[in-house]
Parts: C-alpha cells; sequence; structure tokens
C-alpha cells in the first residue's frame, strides 16, 4: 500500500506540510536552510564515520530565499534556494526527525469519518 505524498506549500517565510494523518507542519525557510543535510553543509562520513571538517557554509539574505521546491521520486524534497544552493534532499523522514527536534511547529486536525 502506497502512502500518499503530504501536501507542501510555502506560506510567507514557512514551509507547510500536510500529512494524510492530520498533522501538519509548519518549518521556517531559515531552519530549513540551516539544516539541510548535503555534504557541502554538513560535511561527509568517512569509511569510519567520522564527518570531514568541511567549513560550515555562511549564510547570506538570499541564503533563505526559497526559490522553488521540487519531489524527488516519493520520498524526498529538493529545495532551490535564491543563493544558488540545491544540493540537499529532505527526505520525509528527515523532515519527521527536524520536527522531532523541535525545528518545526504542529497543528493537528482530526479527521471527520
Amino acid at each position: 500500500m502506497n502512502t500518499p505524498l503530504p501536501h507542501v506549500a510555502v506560506v510567507g517565510g514557512e514551509l507547510a506540510i500536510a500529512w494524510s494523518n492530520g498533522e501538519e507542519y509548519y518549518f521556517s525557510l531559515a531552519s530549513l536552510r540551516e539544516a539541510c543535510p548535503c555534504a557541502l553543509c554538513c560535511g561527509e562520513p568517512d569509511v569510519m564515520g567520522h564527518r570531514s571538517s568541511l567549513e560550515r557554509e555562511r549564510f547570506s539574505p538570499e541564503s533563505f530565499l526559497l526559490k522553488k521546491y521540487q519531489w524527488v521520486g516519493g520520498y524526498a524534497l529538493q529545495f532551490f534556494w535564491s543563493d544558488g544552493h540545491n544540493s540537499g534532499i529532505y527526505s520525509l523522514e528527515y523532515l519527521r526527525t527536524l520536527h522531532q527536534r523541535g525545528c518545526s511547529t504542529q497543528i493537528s486536525r482530526s479527521h471527520k469519518a
């Protein structure tokens, strides 16, 4: 059974995600950009699991302006930022993890039968 993809929309300075279970997450665009999971932003693990010591990217005001987003397969979102950065792939699982870490706000809506 395929789980339906959540509905996604940019609302002001936030990305809203509406899940099929009625939950809605609201991420600030800045928190999403700062949590980019790509190797440039997070470093890349070596064979021993240690992350390389790449210098953390410096942000500009354009770093937090979202130009567009697109689905990657049926499992992730890719964001295209105004500073040209677009290599982060945010899986739905990763977005749920970010929510659990307190990177978003949530609204729960009950489904009517």
